[in-house]
């Protein structure tokens, strides 16, 4: 396991899991706007993605280790956004984020539309990017003018 701190060393306000283009983009953008940032994830090679100027933590290691989420500052966190590209781990470690730690605000993406909905009622709060995809796809099709010069919702 690695850890890494880049920049100074501060207090975690957010913890994200996953360091894809997702997690990266996000990491990045948050570090931007002053929030203390620790990114998680199983493969070195992903923190490439972080910019040299990112001042946050990388921490080597899975999401569902207590162990790794307590070094990524966890018991701190604010905030713990899952944006791994499984939903299994996602789910499982925005649940022990949400009831071992506590954290006051818990994100997860989850790409099966039918388990978002129903992580989302069980108090996760649910980002399923297949179904806002789709329904922004679709709103594209149906403003789109038909033949003759109406909007298909008309």
């Amino acid at each position: 396991m690695q850890e890494q701190q880049q920049g100074n060393k501060r207090g975690t306000d957010v913890v994200i899991l996953g360091c894809g283009r997702v997690g990266s983009r996000l990491a990045t953008m948050m570090d931007g706007d002053g929030f203390d940032v620790t990114v998680i994830d199983t493969d070195s090679y992903a923190f490439r993605r972080l910019p040299e100027a990112f001042r946050g933590r990388t921490i080597l290691g899975t999401g569902i280790d207590e162990d790794v989420l307590r070094r990524a500052g966890i018991e701190e966190a604010r905030t713990f956004i899952a944006v791994t590209n499984n939903d299994n781990p996602n789910i499982m470690a925005a649940q022990i984020a949400q009831t071992v730690f506590a954290v006051p605000e818990v994100l997860v993406r989850v790409y099966d539309v039918e388990r978002a909905q129903v992580y989302s009622q069980l108090g996760l709060k649910t980002i399923c990017p297949t179904a806002t995809i789709a329904q922004l796809f679709r709103e594209q099709v149906r403003q789109r003018p038909n033949a003759s010069g109406t909007s298909s919702e008309s």
